[in-house]
C-alpha cells in the first residue's frame, strides 16, 4: 500500500463500515492512522500508524521526523535545564524506535526501552503489564543501575495514548523506587476518552508529581456496543477460505541464497536502547551512518544514472535488470532504531525507501484499498522472546514490489530459525528480487558474557564468553603477510586475524573419519581428566577454557560431569595471548562472580608447554590456581590430563567450524581498552559448514562405553607420579638448534599445534614420528595441499613438529605451495 493510496481513500474505511467504528477528534486523525481488526480477544481494532513504520511501510525520514519533532516540542514545554536532566523510556515493541527518535528531539537524553527478551544475567530494575496487548510483560534491564535515579523528567514515548493503562503501571512501578516530580508523556496520537483523562489527573494528585502529555493529534475512537463481538465474527468471516486471500501480483520463481552485508558496525556500539543508548553513542552512530549507508548502497546494487545496467539472476525479466528503485529496509521486532537511522541514510541513493518492521501481533490481513493491512507474511519467531517461540509478521511487504528488502538484525536474532525454510528471509525472496541480511551485534550489558545464539553456535548454557564481538570489524589479513609482520617485529600475531581455512571435501571427510575412530579415546580422556578434577581439584569446579581450541574441551568436560554425576557446572571461555598474559578484564570477572578457588582452567593440549608457562606468569599473585587441566598432555609440562599421548583430536583439524565458530582471539589497542574483554568474531556466514555441535555430540555419544576404563585411569593417575618433566620444551630446544631457527616460538610441537601452523602459518617444514599412523592422515593431506616437505625421522617425543622458517620473506612457502626463502 503506498502512502498515496491512504489520501485516496481512508484506510480505516473497511473497518468504520463494517463495525461503525470511527475516529473523531484533530483533522489529521485519518492521515496519521488507519484501522485494522485484530487477532486478539481483548480488543477489536487496531490503530494502524502511518508513520511509526511498524505495519505500513513509510518513508524513513518522515517516521523518525514524526518523533524527533515531538522530542522537540518536549524540550520546549521542558525547558533547556530541565530537558538537560531528562530520561526518554520507550515502550517495547512498537515504540523502540519512536523512543529514539524523540531522545534524539530532546538533544541530551539518555534512552532505555522496555523489552520482552530476558537477557541472562542482566537483573531487571522493575518490570510493568501492558494489560490489552497480546504479549503483556515489560522488562526494564538498563546497564546503569542509576538510569532512573535522578530527580529531573521522565519522558515516557508509546505510539499511541489510548486508555493510559500501561503509563500508569509504569509510573506506579518506577516511582516508589525512583520518585521525581515530573513525568511527560509522549505519543504520536492522544485517544484518551473522557473517563481516562480524569483518572490520568486523579493519578497525578495522588502522586504528587505533575505528568503532561504531547502528542502529534488528539482524539477519541466511537466503539458501538457489540464491537468486540461483531469484530471476532468479521475476522472469523474474513479468515474463512472461502473470503479469498491476497496473491502478490509479482512472484519469484526461485529463492536465492540471501545475500549478508558487512556493516562494519562500529565496535561497543549498542544496537539500540535495551540496556540504554547515551548522547555520546548517538554521536558515534551519527559519524558511522554515512559508511554503513555507502555499503549498503553498493550492495544492493545502486548506480550512477545513465551507467550500464547491472547483472541480475532473471535476464528474461526486462524490469529485473534494472537496478533497485524501490527499497525497503526492514527491521525486526524491538530492533527498530539503527534499522531506521539507516534506511533515512539510504534515501537519497534510491528513487524510494521505505522502512517497516516485524511484529509479533496478530491481524487480519483484508486486501482492500480501505483496510489498513493490505497484506501479511507469516514466519515463525527466530527471536528468543521471555513468552516464547510462536509466530511473527511482515505487513504490507508482500503487495509492494520492492525490488529489495534489506532485513536488519540484531545477533541474538540471526539464528537457524531465520534461515529456515519458511522463516523470514526465506518467505521474503518469494516477493521481491534481492534479500539482503545486515547483522547488527547484540549490545550485551557490561561485563556479561557473551552466549549463543547471538556469540557462537554453541547451545547459550554450554559456554559463556569473557570476550567483546568484534565480528562487524575486518581483521584477516593474507597468511604471507602475517607471517611476515609476526616475524619482523611489525605487529602481533593477537593484532589480526588470518583468513578462515575452508577445507575440501577430501579434508572433511579425513575429519570425520579421524572423529569416527577417535571419539571413543577421546571420550575416555575427558572422563579421565573430569573426573581428577572433581576428585583433587574442586568438587564444584568452574570451567575455563582457554579460547579457543580449550572450548571443545571444556563443553566436554560439562557434559561429562552431567552425564555422569547430575552437575550443572559453570563454563566460560576466556583469552591468553601469548607475550601478553592473560584477559585481566575476564579474571575480575570471575573473582567477582565465583570463587577463584573453584576455578578449573582448561585447554585442549600441551605442545612444548608456551601457553602453561604463560598462564603460570599471569596469575602470580592472583588467588587463582594456575595449573592447567588439558585434554592431552604430550609435553609432560601439567598435572591434571586426561592423557600424554600425541594423539590426533580432531577438533585441532579445523578452525571456528569446530569451535563454535569463534576466531582467535584478538588484542589490539584501538580496539580493546583497559576495561575491556579481548575480542573475538562469530563467523555466522560459516553456519553451513559448522560441526562444533556434532563433534562434541558424537563424543559426548561415547561416555556410556568408557565408564570403566575413565573409572581405571583415574586411579591408576592418582597413584602416579605426575610431576612434569618439561621433556618436550627440551625437544623443541634440541629441534631448534638441529636446524638454525633459534627462536623457539617456531617450533609449534605435536599433532594439534602442527595442524594450525598448516592452517594458519606459514609453514617451512614437517617432521613426523615415522611410526605415526592415520593420526597424520590430516597433516600429509595439508602438506601436499601446500607444497611443504613432510621429513619422516625417528626419536621424536612427538607425532609430528610444524616448523615455521625463521627470517621470512613474502613469496615464500603460502598457499601458492612456493618455497620459503630466507633473507
Amino acid at each position: 500500500m503506498s502512502e498515496e493510496s491512504s489520501h485516496v481513500v481512508w484506510s480505516g474505511q473497511w473497518v468504520a463500515d463494517r463495525l461503525g467504528v470511527g475516529l473523531e477528534g484533530d483533522a489529521r486523525l485519518p492521515e496519521l492512522l488507519g484501522l485494522a481488526l485484530r487477532r486478539n480477544p481483548k480488543r477489536a481494532h487496531l490503530l494502524v500508524s502511518n508513520v511509526l513504520g511498524k505495519h505500513v511501510p513509510a518513508s524513513p525520514s518522515r517516521v523518525y521526523e514524526a518523533g524527533a519533532g515531538l522530542g522537540r516540542r518536549v524540550r520546549a514545554l521542558l525547558g533547556d535545564a530541565d530537558a538537560g536532566r531528562a530520561a526518554v523510556l520507550g515502550y517495547a515493541e512498537t515504540a523502540t524506535g519512536l523512543g529514539h527518535a524523540v531522545a534524539d528531539g530532546i538533544g541530551l537524553a539518555p534512552y532505555l526501552h522496555s523489552t520482552r527478551r530476558a537477557v541472562p544475567g542482566v537483573p531487571s530494575v522493575g518490570g510493568f503489564e501492558e494489560e490489552h496487548s497480546h504479549a503483556t510483560s515489560h522488562l526494564l534491564l538498563p546497564e546503569d543501575p542509576d538510569f532512573f535515579s535522578g530527580d529531573g523528567p521522565l519522558v515516557l514515548v508509546d505510539d499511541e495514548f489510548s486508555t493510559g493503562r500501561t503509563v500508569l503501571n509504569t509510573i506506579g512501578a518506577l516511582h516508589g523506587r525512583f520518585p521525581r516530580s515530573r513525568y511527560v508523556i509522549v505519543a504520536l496520537v492522544d485517544m484518551r476518552g473522557a473517563g481516562d483523562r480524569a483518572r490520568l489527573t486523579e493519578f497525578a494528585r495522588e502522586l504528587g508529581a505533575r505528568v503532561e502529555v504531547v502528542a502529534l493529534a488528539s482524539g477519541t475512537v466511537s466503539l458501538p456496543d457489540g464491537v468486540l463481538e461483531r469484530g471476532q465474527q468479521l475476522v472469523a468471516e474474513a479468515s474463512s477460505p472461502s473470503a479469498g486471500a491476497f496473491v502478490p501480483t509479482f512472484l519469484r520463481d526461485d529463492c536465492p541464497q540471501t545475500q549478508r552485508v558487512e556493516l562494519g558496525w562500529p565496535v561497543g556500539l549498542p544496537d539500540g536502547g535495551r540496556h540504554g543508548f547515551t548522547p555520546e553513542h548517538r554521536a558515534r552512530l551519527e559519524a558511522a551512518l554515512p559508511r554503513m549507508a555507502e555499503q549498503l548502497t553498493r550492495v544492493v546494487g545502486n548506480r550512477p544514472a545513465g551507467a550500464g545496467r547491472v547483472g541480475t539472476t532473471r535476464p528474461a525479466d526486462d524490469n529485473a535488470a534494472q537496478p533497485p528503485r524501490r527499497v525497503l529496509v526492514l527491521g525486526t521486532e524491538e530492533l527498530m532504531y539503527a534499522p531506521l537511522r539507516l534506511a533515512q541514510a539510504l534515501e537519497p541513493a534510491f528513487e524510494d525507501v521505505r522502512f517497516s518492521t516485524t511484529t509479533r501481533s496478530p491481524v487480519l490481513p483484508v486486501d482492500d484499498p480501505g483496510y489498513a493491512i493490505r497484506s501479511r507474511i507469516t514466519f515463525p519467531a527466530h527471536d528468543d522472546p521471555a513468552d516464547g517461540p510462536g509466530e511473527r509478521y511482515a505487513y504490507n511487504v508482500a503487495d509492494a514490489r520492492f525490488d529489495a528488502v534489506i532485513v536488519v538484525v540484531d545477533s541474538a536474532a540471526d539464528t537457524p530459525e531465520l534461515h529456515a525454510p519458511g522463516g523470514l528471509l526465506h518467505q521474503l525472496a518469494a516477493h521481491t528480487r534481492k534479500v539482503l541480511l545486515a547483522v547488527i551485534p547484540s549490545h550485551r550489558a557490561a561485563g556479561q558474557p557473551l552466549r549463543g545464539p547471538a556469540f557462537s553456535s554453541y547451545a547459550p548454557e554450554d559456554v559463556g564468553w569473557l570476550l567483546q564481538d568484534l565480528s562487524s570489524v575486518e581483521l584477516e589479513a593474507p597468511t604471507e603477510e602475517r607471517e611476515e609482520a609476526i616475524q619482523s617485529g611489525g605487529a602481533h600475531y593477537a593484532e589480526s586475524l588470518p583468513v578462515e581455512y575452508q577445507p575440501s571435501e577430501r579434508y572433511q571427510a579425513l575429519y570425520r573419519s579421524a572423529l569416527d575412530a577417535s571419539a571413543t579415546r577421546i571420550a575416555r580422556a575427558v572422563g579421565t581428566v573430569t573426573e581428577t578434577v572433581l576428585a583433587e581439584r574442586s568438587p564444584r569446579p568452574v570451567l575455563v577454557s582457554l579460547a579457543r581450541a580449550g572450548t571443545p574441551v571444556g563443553v566436554l568436560m560439562r557434559r561429562w560431569a552431567r552425564h555422569v554425576h547430575g552437575l550443572d557446572l559453570p563454563h566460560y571461555a576466556v583469552s591468553i595471548v601469548r607475550g601478553r598474559g592473560i584477559d585481566t578484564t575476564a579474571l575480575r570477572w570471575l573473582a567477582d562472580h565465583h570463587d577463584p578457588a573453584d576455578v578449573i582452567f582448561v585447554d585442549g593440549w600441551t605442545g612444548k608447554g608456551a601457553i602453561t608457562r604463560e598462564l603460570d606468569e599471569a596469575l602470580d599473585g592472583t588467588p587463582f590456581d594456575p595449573r592447567l587441566a588439558v585434554l592431552a598432555d604430550p609435553g609432560h609440562c601439567v598435572t591434571t590430563y586426561g592423557t600424554r599421548d600425541d594423539f590426533l583430536i580432531p577438533s585441532a583439524c579445523l578452525n571456528s567450524t569446530v569451535s563454535g565458530l569463534i576466531s582467535r582471539t584478538v588484542l589490539r589497542a584501538d580496539l580493546v581498552g583497559p576495561h575491556d574483554f579481548h575480542g573475538a568474531k562469530f563467523y555466522r556466514e560459516l553456519a553451513g559448514a559448522d560441526v562444533s555441535r556434532a563433534f562434541v555430540d558424537a563424543v559426548a555419544a561415547r561416555f556410556g562405553d568408557v565408564g570403566q576404563d575413565v573409572a581405571l585411569d583415574a586411579k591408576e593417575l592418582a597413584a602416579a607420579d605426575r610431576t612434569p618433566t618439561w621433556k618436550g620444551w627440551a625437544a623443541v630446544e634440541r629441534i631448534s638448534e638441529e636446524h638454525g631457527i633459534h627462536d623457539v616460538n617456531l617450533v609449534k610441537p605435536g599433532v594439534g599445534e602442527t595442524t594450525r601452523v598448516l592452517l594458519r602459518r606459514v609453514p617451512w617444514k614437517i617432521l613426523a614420528d615415522r611410526t605415526a599412523g592415520a593420526d597424520l592422515d590430516h597433516v600429509r593431506l595439508l602438506a601436499g595441499q601446500r607444497g611443504v616437505p613432510v621429513e619422516e625421522v625417528e626419536g621424536l617425543p612427538y607425532s609430528c613438529v610444524g616448523l615455521i622458517h625463521p627470517r621470512y620473506t613474502r613469496g615464500a612457502t603460502g598457499a601458492d605451495g612456493k618455497a620459503v626463502q630466507s633473507r
